[in-house]
């Protein structure tokens, strides 16, 4: 078609139908018209948009159109050579004219009328058929399950007021036990709690029952990673940092199993918090029982010591036996001062008598000599007697372990019970705020809110598939 004409066209249904011709141009697919940018760009042409830009390529006598698109909605009616419509100064009669507007508004509504019933049979297959077949399981199939809640918080057994320093400002809130708390919820999610719930009531057998539905039933002869996964989805439990507290929530077929299951699990936390502390609490009373019972082993070997020493020796206390063979030195010693002084008095007489005199110089010499051994006896050793400094000395180094080895053991018996304080301190116990009560009514699913969700993602899938492929589509065609 030659673009004067197909200007004029243009030009003359413009006139007579306004906004339909609009709609004619909007059927020129965007990459010709961005081709027509870039072409009048090229030729210096100031183009407000791609139609301007057309318009005047065709003034020029360039068509952007001619080799690559043609009209499918006969839009625009080429004549034969020999019409006289090729010439562009005669004019179209007013009857046909708008005849061809009228076939070419039909054209525009059937192709909106074809292209709204593949959109409609899209949306019906790709969005309608999947969420009907998910709320018709949901509504039909799906087996009613029982959800179970329950509450319970980590607490210690020590006061705030028994702590200092950055311990005493933590103590009382949720930070103090939230590592325990963690503890916990990762020991009620993990396998080895699954592994002892289906061992002591039966897990695996209770999702295995045929009355439950295909899509939820565990098969008997299951992995323990599928009876895991499935142990996740039926056991969920939150926690709460803020608060400090724990929420979980166990899904079962029957009531009676989902309270029975959230029981047991209680149960198993209460043993996971006794075991966390435990160890700790066994550590601090274990150091301490044993320097008691080092200390008390001490002092019995310390006193067992010195009762063989007395034995041996043959004297009680050192210091008694010093004060005693001191105070017998004394009486031996004034006697012989007495003595002497008696041999004065006779020797001053003047003829004194010689017997007299012996028997004087007797007394003296034996007092002297006996004085003499007593005082050996104090510092001397022979082969046959120690003497008594030597004992006292072993005696009073005895004596002072047993008063060590006593100290000791006052210490030690303190240090017990500052280790029984602390351990009683470390103690994690688990208080219950919500107990696990069944319900009378079947919890899930949730059939409508699961279908609008259904929906939602479906939606959501076809318009993001669909705007992928549009976009690759253009990208592609240009």
């Amino acid at each position: 078609m030659l673009p004067e004409k197909r200007t004029l066209l243009l030009g003359e249904a413009d006139q007579v139908i306004g906004t339909d011709i609009g709609e004619l141009q909007k059927n020129i697919p965007p990459r010709f018209l961005r081709r027509a940018i870039r072409r009048a760009e090229t030729l210096g042409l100031n183009a407000k948009d791609g139609y301007d830009a057309l318009d005047q390529l065709m003034q020029q006598g360039i068509d952007i159109l001619a080799n690559d698109w043609k009209p499918t909605n006969k839009e625009i009616i080429s004549p034969s050579p020999e019409d006289p419509m090729n010439n562009p100064k005669i004019l179209i009669d007013p009857e046909e004219r708008l005849r061809e507007i009228a076939r070419i508004q039909a054209a525009l509504v059937a192709r909106r009328r074809r292209r709204l019933a593949i959109l409609m049979v899209k949306l019906a297959f790709f969005v309608g058929l999947p969420t009907f077949l998910a709320g018709w399981y949901y509504y039909q199939i799906a087996t009613p399950m029982y959800e179970t809640h329950s509450e319970f918080v980590i607490q210690k057994a020590d006061p705030a007021a028994a702590s200092t320093g950055l311990s005493g400002l933590l103590s009382g809130t949720a930070l103090a036990t939230s590592q325990d708390s963690i503890v916990v919820q990762g020991y009620l999610t993990s396998r080895e709690a699954m592994q002892r719930l289906d061992k002591d009531l039966g897990f695996r057998r209770h999702f295995s029952a045929p009355e439950i539905d295909v899509l939820q039933r565990l098969a008997p002869d299951a992995s323990d990673e599928a009876s895991y996964d499935l142990y996740t989805n039926k056991v969920i439990v939150g926690f709460d940092p803020s608060e400090g507290i724990l929420r979980m929530s166990v899904i079962a077929a029957s009531a009676e199993a989902s309270q029975l299951f959230a029981n047991s699990l209680v149960g198993y936390a209460e043993e996971r918090v006794d075991k966390i502390s435990q160890r700790a609490r066994e550590d601090h009373m274990q150091g301490a029982k044993e320097n008691y019972d080092d200390s008390e082993t001490a002092l019995f070997k310390a006193q067992q010591r010195l009762v063989e020493l007395q034995q041996a020796r043959g004297v009680l206390s050192s210091d008694v036996e010093f004060t005693s063979q001191m105070a017998i030195i004394n009486s031996m010693d004034l006697d012989l001062e007495n003595k002497k002084l008696e041999r004065e008095e006779i020797l001053s007489n003047p003829r004194p008598n010689p017997t007299r005199i012996e028997l004087n110089q007797a007394e003296i010499d034996r007092l002297q000599s006996r004085i003499g051994i007593l005082r050996a006896q104090l510092t001397d050793n022979s082969t046959t007697s120690t003497s008594l400094a030597k004992i006292a000395g072993e005696l009073r180094f005895a004596e002072t372990e047993v008063g060590t080895r006593q100290l000791l053991l006052q210490q030690s018996v303190a240090q017990v019970e500052t280790a029984r304080m602390e351990a009683n301190r470390q103690v994690r116990y688990l208080a219950m705020g919500v107990t696990p009560v069944a319900p009378d009514v079947p919890t899930l699913p949730r059939a409508f809110e699961n279908t609008a969700l259904a929906f939602i993602i479906f939606a959501g899938l076809y318009l993001l598939v669909s705007l992928t492929v549009s976009i690759l589509r253009e990208q592609v065609s240009v």
